[in-house]
C-alpha cells in the first residue's frame, strides 16, 4: 500500500539567536568567554539559531514535549484536523525530558485526544527517521490510516554552563591549523540548537495540495564495525567502550567530570564518517533501489557544518552518484542543526516553498555519528 506525507510542520522556539548572542543564551563557563566560539562558527557557517530560553531571564521557555506537541498542531492535512484524529503517534528524540516513561506518551499526555498507538525511538539524529519509518509501516501494512512522527531536541539543555567543561588548552592553540579539533565538545555547544519538526501520513493523498509519496526508507547501522563516536551521558575509555554516568561513583562525581556533555571522537569522525555515508552505504542502495543520480531532482543532506558539505558532494561524485549543488537544499545556516528534528525542518521548509513539482524525485539522506547509522530516504511528488 502507497503512503503519503500530506503535511510537514515544524516548531522553533523563541526568535532566532544570532552568533553573537549565544554566549548570553547559553553561559560562560568559569564565567570567561569561550576562545573557540568564533573559530567554530567559521567553520560550520551557521548565522542564526533558535533556543527554548528566554533571552532576558535565561530560563527555559519549553521543555521537549511541549516542543513536539507545537510541532503537531502546526500540522494541517486537511480542514478540521485535531490531535484526536491521530491513530499512530511515532516521536523520535535523542533529548527526552525525562529517563522514563518514553517521550511518545508524554506528548501524546500533552495533546489529549483519544487512545492511540505511541512508540519513543531514542538514538541521535535518526531516531527522527526511525519514528518516520514506523509510521510510515503502520499505514502501508494496514494497521492504521494515519500517523504522525516527528522529530524534536531540546539541545539548550545539554550545552548550558552548568552542564559544561572548558575545553583542554592545547585544544584551543590547535584550532586555527587542525579545523576537525573543533568537533568535540565545544565546537557542539556552538552547532547543536532547539526545535521540533512533525509529518502526517496518510493512506490516500491530499486531495486539495502536494504530497510525499514515501517510495522507501532504508537506515543502516555499522556499529558492528565501528565504535562510539558521538555520545552523552558517558564517558569514552581508551578501549573504545563507554562508561556510563551510572558507572562513577557519584552524581557529584559525574558532574565535575563532564560526562553530560554532548561529545565527539574527533579523529574517528573525521576518518569515518563520509566513508560511511558514502562509501559503505550508497552502493548498497544504489544496488538495491537502482538509483539513478540524473533522476534525483532535489537532494535534502541533513549534515552538521558545512565543513562536510564539499567533502560529502566530491565523494558521491568520486563513486559516480554525483549530485550538483544546484540540486541540493539545505537551511542549516538559519535553522542550526536541530538533531533528529533537522531533516523534518528542511522538508518543511521546501514542502511549503511552492517549489516542488509533480513527479519529482526528493532523496533525503540523514547521518548520525552515534555508532554510525545512516539513512536515506526517497519520496516522490504527488
Amino acid at each position: 500500500m502507497s503512503v503519503y506525507i500530506n503535511d510537514l510542520a515544524s516548531f522553533m522556539p523563541n526568535e532566532p539567536v544570532s552568533n553573537d548572542q549565544m554566549e548570553t543564551v547559553l553561559g560562560m563557563i568559569n564565567q570567561l568567554p569561550s576562545r573557540t566560539r568564533r573559530v567554530i562558527l567559521r567553520n560550520n557557517k551557521i548565522q542564526a539559531r533558535h533556543y527554548a530560553v528566554d533571552l532576558k531571564t535565561g530560563r527555559q521557555t519549553h521543555n521537549n514535549i511541549q516542543l513536539t506537541a507545537e510541532a503537531i498542531r502546526n500540522l494541517k492535512p486537511y480542514s478540521g484536523f485535531t490531535a484526536a484524529d491521530i491513530e499512530c503517534l511515532c516521536c523520535g528524540t535523542s533529548s527526552p525530558d525525562q529517563l522514563m516513561p518514553g517521550h511518545a506518551p508524554m506528548v501524546h499526555g500533552e495533546l489529549g485526544g483519544h487512545p492511540c498507538e505511541v512508540l519513543s525511538a531514542a538514538g541521535i539524529c535518526i531516531a527522527g527517521m526511525s519514528a518516520l519509518k514506523y509510521a510510515w509501516m503502520s499505514v502501508a501494512s494496514g494497521q492504521t490510516k494515519n500517523a504522525v512522527a516527528t522529530g524534536s531536541e531540546l539541545a539548550s539543555s545539554f550545552m548550558s554552563a552548568q552542564f559544561c567543561v572548558p575545553p583542554a588548552a592545547e585544544k584551543i592553540e590547535q584550532l586555527d591549523s587542525e579545523e576537525i579539533l573543533s568537533f568535540e565538545a565545544d565546537f557542539l555547544r556552538w552547532m547543536l540548537s532547539d526545535g521540533a519538526g512533525a509529518a502526517f501520513l496518510s493512506d490516500t493523498p491530499s486531495p486539495t495540495g502536494p504530497s510525499l509519496r514515501i517510495d522507501w526508507i532504508d537506515l543502516l547501522s555499522f556499529a558492528n564495525e565501528l565504535e562510539p563516536c558521538m555520545y552523552a551521558g558517558a564517558d569514552k575509555n581508551e578501549d573504545g567502550t563507554l562508561q556510563g554516568w551510572r558507572e562513577h561513583g557519584s552524581l557529584a562525581e559525574t558532574l565535575k567530570s563532564g560526562s553530560f556533555m554532548v561529545k565527539q571522537d574527533v579523529k574517528l569522525l573525521n576518518k569515518e564518517i563520509i566513508k560511511t555515508a558514502v562509501d559503505r552505504t550508497l552502493p548498497r542502495l544504489i544496488e538495491k533501489h537502482h538509483l539513478d543520480p540524473e533522476q534525483i531532482d532535489w537532494f535534502l543532506p541533513h549534515y552538521s557544518s558545512d565543513y562536510f558539505r564539499n567533502r560529502l558532494h566530491d565523494r558521491m561524485a568520486e563513486i559516480g552518484f554525483g549530485i550538483p549543488f544546484e540540486r541540493w537544499y539545505t537551511n542549516l545556516s538559519q535553522k542550526g542543526n536541530t538533531g533528529s528534528a533537522s531533516i523534518y525542518v528542511i522538508l518543511e521548509e521546501l514542502f511549503h516553498s511552492g517549489q516542488l513539482k509533480k513527479g519529482e524525485k526528493v532523496l533525503c539522506f540523514i547521518p548520525e555519528s552515534g555508532r554510525f547509522s545512516m539513512c536515506y530516504m526517497l519520496l516522490t511528488v504527488c
